[in-house]
């Protein structure tokens, strides 16, 4: 018998296990949000987990679990739990929903950048008619941090409106048209070409602080910036400072270290950044629970586990 158990803190679980119940009956699925949800013996017989944010605790019950399926593109809600072993397989999620809604995300801010708009904004604010100089969009650079499936999405999407795109990523890339760099020396080569840069890169203790003082001043002047990974590669002082003194134009932010953004955070007044919360290839449940099943079919019939799309190298971090 395949025994689902839905937590999380943040997406609507009680949804979850409805689709999951209703699409696959053959299934036993339970919510866990609390001790007192499940009785400990059917935790213990457990196979699966699909979570955004287990419940603190849960994990040291589930002793027969084979795979945790995660809701999100990132996987740190869970490793990051204490009990999690850092042994059992995760699955994160590869969605084509959440990969276009990044797609889209992504290339908007950029066009955004391209055409002068911050700019443009600006001097509205200032009722001053100001023109910019335009250039065209085989004239440039685009940086991406990362060159996962969404940095890879992203990256062919801007060669369709002819960008000049390159990324970095810790193994080199093979992508049609797409400078790819790697290592210490090619993520400074990166940046120091990069009018406009994106940071798709996964959560590691490598990558946290990544953007900090000594990258961002790598970039060339009046670059832009978009998050859209995790808050935790920003270094916010270095990124205020850099925009305080005009070494960055501006900074669209859809991720921060602590969500909801405190309001008292810099960054909501900060006239040179746009602030978004955190909306850049949300999950949509109907897409994504399709998924799931999909790759827990794939499990339950015996097929191996490394040819699924999403399965984290537990060494590398994702």
């Amino acid at each position: 018998m395949t025994k689902v158990v839905v937590s999380s803190a943040i997406e609507d679980g009680p949804q979850w296990v409805k689709i999951l119940s209703d699409a696959r009956p053959k299934w036993q699925c339970r919510l866990y949000n609390s001790p007192d949800d499940v009785e400990a013996t059917w935790l213990n017989a457990a196979t699966y987990l699909v979570t955004a944010g287990p419940t603190p605790g849960l994990l040291k019950h589930l002793t027969n679990l084979q795979a945790i399926h995660s809701i999100w593109a990132g996987i740190e809600h869970i490793t990051k739990q204490p009990d999690y072993d850092g042994k059992t397989p995760i699955i994160r999620m590869v969605d084509e929903e959440m990969t276009r809604g990044m797609v889209e995300y992504v290339v908007g801010s950029v066009l955004y950048y391209h055409t002068n708009r911050h700019a443009f904004a600006h001097s509205q604010g200032q009722n001053h008619w100001k023109k910019q100089p335009m250039r065209m969009a085989y004239e440039r650079q685009v940086g991406i941090l990362g060159l996962g499936v969404l940095g890879t999405a992203v990256a062919k999407a801007l060669k369709r409106f002819d960008f000049k795109v390159a990324g970095w990523s810790r193994a080199q890339k093979q992508i049609d048209g797409v400078t790819s760099f790697h290592g210490k020396a090619g993520l400074a080569a990166l940046l120091a070409q990069s009018d406009i840069l994106v940071c798709l890169l996964p959560r590691t203790p490598e990558t946290e602080d990544i953007l900090d003082a000594q990258s961002l001043e790598k970039l060339p002047d009046g670059a832009c910036l978009i998050n859209a990974a995790r808050g935790e590669h920003i270094v916010a002082d270095a990124l205020l400072n850099a925009l305080d003194r005009g070494k960055l134009a501006h900074a669209t932010l859809d991720v921060f270290r602590n969500e909801p953004l405190p309001a008292t955070c810099p960054f909501w007044a900060h006239p040179k950044i746009t602030v978004t919360p955190h909306i850049a290839s949300n999950p949509r449940i109907t897409s994504c629970a399709k998924t799931v099943m999909k790759n827990l079919d794939h499990l339950v019939a015996g097929k191996p586990l490394h040819s699924l799309p999403g399965v984290v190298n537990l060494t590398a971090g994702y």
